[in-house]
């Protein structure tokens, strides 16, 4: 589509431009008036070209519709043809004797699912045996996963008008995490109600429970990546996929029954950076040494060594939890005062 003719990397300046396909002499400028060090011609980069076909995209969905963004992708070359194809999968015999419709019901903001097998499938572990078991929550969290992120995304971007993209991306990120959706299921009891027929599940999950409640319960970046945090996120992504498929694919249906369960949702004033980053951008703001040595992660702050050894399942996961460590003995000593972010 030669859509690199068209991007402006830079202001635009009379001196240097010409009317493009005219080799009319008459035009030209005087020679004293050009620079001799500007550069008419620029090579633009492949990401430069994407993020510009992403914004447009972008300007299509806000200004006018989803539909007419599919029309300009598939304009652009991109094989966009979604033909609606019915939800088959096997349906268990009286799917309301399996689940608390009422309890769902209240939770869901007066939500009331019209196939109640979609519900049960929502909560259904691969470990549930049981005659036409439905398939496990799996392809239902894949969808919600995409639909929620979508529907956050898309809050924030309306919510915050004059917010950078950055700042909208945290803000996303605080909100669309196992972690956030992991407290969110407990803190609802969602727990109590997934469909599985495992022992030791059951234990690791009043383990989590456990150290839930005396936990802090307005973190957003606390946990680990274990199966279980996966699991009880996932139910809630799972959850919205189930929504989103009953209510005949209505993005706003989804977006009203879920959002109350994940309030309050961070604004730019609360907004809590992931640990990793947080102590990051602190040590590189105030000149702190920060590295990995002999299996610990060290913060020399002004001669002082703060230290936590990276102990947990992975990489990631140790690194995050031996952020928040030092983090916390920094804020206790006054060397972090974890100011807000401000809407900038």
């Amino acid at each position: 589509m030669h859509m690199m003719g068209f991007i402006r990397n830079e202001c635009f300046d009379p001196k240097t431009w010409i009317i493009p396909g005219d080799n009319s002499q008459t035009y030209t400028l005087r020679k004293e008036v050009l620079s001799n060090e500007r550069i008419v011609y620029d090579r633009e980069t492949s990401k430069t070209v994407a993020d510009v076909i992403e914004a447009l995209i972008g300007v299509f969905i806000c200004t006018t519709s989803e539909r007419a963004a599919l029309a300009f992708m598939k304009w652009m070359g991109f094989e966009v043809d979604f033909i609606y194809v019915p939800y088959k999968r096997p349906v268990p015999a009286n799917p309301e004797k399996l689940v608390d419709l009422k309890f769902f019901k209240k939770l869901l903001n007066q939500y009331s699912f019209r196939d109640a097998s979609l519900l049960v499938e929502a909560l259904t572990h691969g470990s549930y045996v049981r005659p036409e078991r439905p398939t496990s929550y799996k392809r239902l969290k894949f969808l919600g996963d995409a639909v929620l992120e979508y529907l956050i995304t898309m809050h924030f971007y309306n919510k915050h008008p004059n917010l950078s993209s950055g700042l909208l991306t945290d803000l996303r990120s605080a909100s669309v995490n196992n972690d956030r959706y992991a407290r969110t299921a407990i803190k609802t009891g969602l727990h109590k109600h997934i469909l599985h027929d495992s022992q030791d599940l059951q234990r690791r999950i009043l383990a989590i429970v456990k150290n839930f409640k005396q936990s802090s319960q307005d973190s957003t970046f606390g946990w680990g990546s274990g199966p279980v945090i996966k699991l009880l996120a996932d139910i809630i992504k799972s959850l919205a996929g189930a929504i989103y498929v009953d209510s005949g694919y209505d993005k706003e249906v989804v977006f009203r029954s879920i959002k109350p369960l994940l309030e309050p949702l961070p604004t730019p004033e609360t907004l809590k950076l992931q640990p990793v980053r947080e102590l990051e951008e602190l040590c590189a703001k105030e000149h702190f040494d920060l590295k990995e040595e002999d299996g610990k992660l060290k913060v020399n702050a002004n001669g002082v060594i703060y230290a936590r050894r990276l102990s947990a399942a992975n990489k990631k996961t140790a690194r995050k939890t031996a952020s928040m460590a030092i983090l916390a003995k920094l804020k206790k000593n006054k060397l972090h005062r974890g100011e807000p972010h401000s809407g900038v």
